[in-house]
């Protein structure tokens, strides 16, 4: 997503570098050309206007300090004009009853069964509700209750479906009725969408929002859809008042626009963002890391956040000593490749790496790491802690235990060793990240 405005953007950088003032002249023809990306994106015309005038209201004349170039000026500007054309900070969910409910709404095929339990085991995991429940009250869509039944079983939350009433409102009362019962202190109704916005889908909708009186009511549009999305929540934000959006499929080849634009036009805030096919695959919509992610900055962000998840404070202190030393093993490179595993994959998580973005032919096979993972396995435990030195005969039979090439595991054991001179050289990780270029546009 966004791969050609990114483009965009460092071509105007680079064109800027070496200026040693911000004027009219040297940054027109680049807002031009920024205007022609953001309008291919997809976003919204009206919007790419205002955010051209933006930047050049506030670059044009800016006083440089002697610490940082134009161009590095430029970018921030840029940046900062991105973030709050989409919102400034993050927008939390306002719930407080209980049990809480969400409505989610939007058309046919946005994404709002999948994301329905997504935001329902993205709560439970953050301990804000032990036990969340979807509600089936789409009964237009063939296999809607289905799907959902079978991804909420996938993550322990409870689904409530009645196969047997035909009106969704009916099912909404029954469920409110339920949850007493069964002690849900989060409901989540996901409902149903048609094609294109109808008088009787807005009709339904607001005698269940009527009945339910939801605490959020969020629209799912799909990014993929360009500005019809726009258009979406503009008709739905009518009808319903809408609290928040949820983008889905920011993961795909959409151009992405919408992401850009719905705050701006339709003043109401982005959420959550879907950002693959997994259910764990949705975190919450953070505009500066969307604008890191459209200047090719990487994600930092979200990657200390998926750290976070899957790495003790403890275990992520001690490595950090190990590496400063470089006194790690193969023993903690096995760990550390287990922990990465579960974050996603290795191109994945190295594209959130600042900088990484400009790989863009970068080609990373996620099985290479399996068969690393294989030979560290097939090591005793004295050789995986460097206890021994792993001469030839050793690692023949390291190849043999791990179904891999005598090559497979030399390639390791030079490429071990390299990190480890590579870490010597590095005095603090302060110095790594200045060779990362993470602060180069601070």
């Amino acid at each position: 997503m966004f791969a050609a405005l990114s483009d965009t953007f460092r071509t105007v950088f680079s064109k800027i570098a070496g200026q040693k003032k911000l004027t009219e002249d040297n940054i027109s023809e680049g807002l031009n050309d920024v205007r022609l990306a953001l309008l291919e994106a997809d976003v919204q015309y009206g919007v790419a206007k205002t955010f051209i005038k933006r930047v050049k209201d506030k670059a044009v004349g800016e006083k440089i300090t002697d610490s940082v170039s134009a161009s590095q000026q430029f970018v921030k500007i840029v940046h900062d004009e991105l973030v709050a054309l989409m919102g400034n900070n993050e927008e939390e969910l306002k719930l407080s009853q209980k049990p809480a409910s969400i409505l989610m709404c939007g058309l046919q095929g946005s994404g709002k069964t999948t994301h329905s339990v997504k935001l329902a085991n993205f709560l439970k995991k953050k301990g804000r509700f032990k036990s969340p429940c979807v509600v089936a009250c789409d009964l237009q869509r063939p296999a809607a209750r289905e799907q959902l039944k079978t991804l909420a079983a996938q993550c322990q939350i409870a689904c409530f479906s009645q196969d047997d009433v035909t009106d969704p409102i009916q099912v909404a009362k029954n469920a409110l009725k339920k949850a007493q019962e069964c002690g849900w202190d989060l409901m989540i109704f996901d409902t149903a969408g048609r094609l294109h916005i109808d008088e009787a889908l807005m009709h339904e909708l607001e005698k269940m929002k009527e009945l339910i009186k939801p605490e959020e009511t969020l629209l799912v549009v799909n990014a993929a859809t360009g500005q019809d999305a726009i258009k979406t929540a503009q008709s739905f934000n009518e009808k319903l008042k809408i609290s928040g959006t949820v983008l889905s499929m920011l993961d795909g080849t959409s151009r992405g626009g919408a992401a850009i634009s719905i705050r701006e036009v339709t003043g109401m805030p982005i959420k959550f963002e879907g950002i693959g096919e997994k259910i764990d695959d949705i975190q919450v919509f953070n505009p500066t890391s969307m604008a890191d992610r459209i200047l090719g900055m990487g994600d930092t962000i979200n990657l200390v956040r998926k750290a976070e998840e899957f790495m003790d404070e403890k275990d992520a202190a001690a490595m950090e000593k190990k590496l400063r030393s470089a006194t790690f093993t193969y023993e903690d490179y096995l760990k550390q490749m287990q922990m990465v595993k579960k974050m996603g994959s290795m191109k994945s998580i190295l594209g959130m790496l600042p900088g990484m973005s400009k790989l863009k032919e970068l080609d990373i096979d996620d099985r290479e790491i399996f068969k690393v993972e294989a030979i560290i396995l097939s090591m005793t435990p004295a050789e995986r802690r460097e206890e021994c030195e792993l001469h030839m005969g050793r690692r023949r039979r390291i190849a043999r235990g791990s179904g891999t090439s005598i090559d497979d595991v030399n390639r390791l054991f030079k490429s071990f060793k390299q990190a480890k001179q590579f870490f010597k050289n590095v005095p603090n990780m302060k110095q790594l990240e200045k060779m990362l270029g993470g602060n180069a546009w601070r």
